[in-house]
């Protein structure tokens, strides 16, 4: 009789190879055996009956803040927050403080990260004026997810606005580099439109026009290079119907606030709503879906980008942008998944197998022998309402408090370890660095 550490029993697995009832089998946090194995034994056997698992949710874009201001998140909270939600590993942006530039800040990174964090984790360098030349070894470091550059300024000070400085970091890259594109210099030229104590003038400010400009920038320069990109959080229709066209330089991130969310409630929202690119008009958030639907968008990301209440609640422009949102992700795009929006295999293929498919994930991004035994666990019937006390970033509050939803969040597993299970943290922090192919 074969023995594994862990059994999953009686769920329907959604997988790279379709759905259907089966049994999987862990042995040494790797998965070992897909199939019936109602007659193996293992130190642990889970049931699964009446709950759907799938490949575990990679969260490719979050700020957790450390080191930094971290009274607003750390790796720890912010892990916490992914686990409670479903994800198993994210990849963290590189505007903390010190910015994460060099070799030493990636090295204390991992070493912050590493059995303090509750899921896996990759850290993104960021691209500067200053360590273009450096990046073929950036890029390839333990932990490092690629190289991220800001074309617009967000929060903290990472930017290189201008072409030429974009040139020389794609000239260097051989992983897909990931671009926070709104142009700086429109941005400079529209600041008068702000109009203080109105969040609703921030896409009037940050608008259509200063995303597209700053993508189609990118997407030229990419090809001069002869370099792959991958364009963030994309926040207008206009971009991916331009995307479209591109698709063999350029992938698509898009988030959950923008294809859940619409400028019509900054009106009760107010500074919740604030974020870089804005939350756009109903008729951006359709053009979206349709490139989720089309195939145009890869992949999902939340950007969790977490500041406190009090912070918020300074009036605009003094508000910081950004929201929490890894711990939201799986449950608001199950609701979607639930409404006929996307199906759950879509919903798999953008939030694991496309990670893995874009940065080349090591073990990662599907439930198959020899991979990573990582799994969220869901319940796709499910009801429950997202409140600011489920949310267990150290911000704790979400845009979407008081939003009933269908499809839910059961269990996480990282590695053959139950880390959340039925809303408790179960195991000790154990996140390793993601192994990439291109860094191997």
């Amino acid at each position: 009789m074969q023995t594994f550490d862990l059994i999953l029993s009686g769920g329907e697995l959604v997988n790279h190879d379709g759905r259907g009832q089966r049994d999987i089998g862990v042995i040494g946090g790797a998965i070992a055996a897909i199939g019936d194995l109602s007659r193996a034994s293992a130190g642990e056997r889970v049931d699964c009956r009446g709950l759907t698992i799938l490949p575990g949710v990679i969260d490719t874009q979050v700020h957790f803040r450390e080191p930094g201001p971290t009274h607003k998140e750390d790796l720890e909270s912010g892990s916490r927050a992914a686990v409670m939600g479903g994800v198993v590993a994210v990849f963290e942006m590189p505007n903390t403080n010190p910015l994460t530039t060099g070799e030493a800040e990636l090295a204390d990174k991992v070493a912050r990260a590493r059995h303090r964090m509750h899921c896996d984790f990759a850290f993104w360098v960021g691209g500067t004026h200053e360590n273009a030349q450096d990046i073929p070894h950036l890029e390839r470091l333990p932990g490092a997810a690629g190289v991220k550059v800001f074309m617009g300024s967000s929060t903290g000070s990472l930017l290189v606005e201008d072409d030429d400085g974009v040139a020389r970091i794609l000239a260097k890259t051989r992983r897909r580099a990931a671009f926070h594109a709104e142009d700086e210099y429109r941005l400079e030229e529209r600041k008068r439109l702000r109009i203080p104590g109105d969040p609703a003038s921030h896409p009037v400010w940050r608008d259509e026009t200063t995303a597209l400009q700053c993508t189609q920038r990118l997407v030229r320069i990419a090809r001069a290079h002869r370099a792959t990109i991958h364009v963030l959080h994309v926040s207008t229709g206009a971009e991916i119907e331009f995307l479209a066209a591109h698709k063999d330089v350029a992938s698509v991130e898009v988030t959950p606030h923008h294809l859940t969310l619409s400028a019509d409630e900054y009106a009760t929202l107010g500074t919740k709503l604030q974020m870089n690119p804005p939350v756009r008009d109903s008729a951006h958030r359709d053009r979206i879906w349709r490139g989720v639907q089309d195939g145009v968008a890869d992949i999902l990301g939340s950007d969790h980008a977490p500041h406190t209440l009090e912070e918020k609640a300074k009036p605009y422009p003094d508000s910081p942008s950004g929201m929490t949102g890894v711990q939201t992700l799986v449950p608001i795009m199950l609701d979607h998944v639930a409404a006929g929006r996307m199906t759950i295999e879509r919903f798999v293929d953008m939030t694991s197998a496309g990670p893995t498919r874009l940065f080349g994930m090591a073990r990662k991004g599907r439930v198959a022998v020899g991979y990573d035994a990582d799994f969220t666990i869901v319940d796709l019937k499910r009801r429950e309402t997202i409140t600011d006390g489920w949310i267990a970033s150290r911000s704790q509050w979400t845009p979407y408090h008081g939003k009933s939803v269908q499809g839910w969040p059961v269990g996480t597993i990282v590695r053959g370890a139950r880390v959340m299970w039925q809303g408790e943290l179960l195991a000790a922090a154990r996140g390793e660095p993601v192994r990439f192919y291109a860094a191997l």
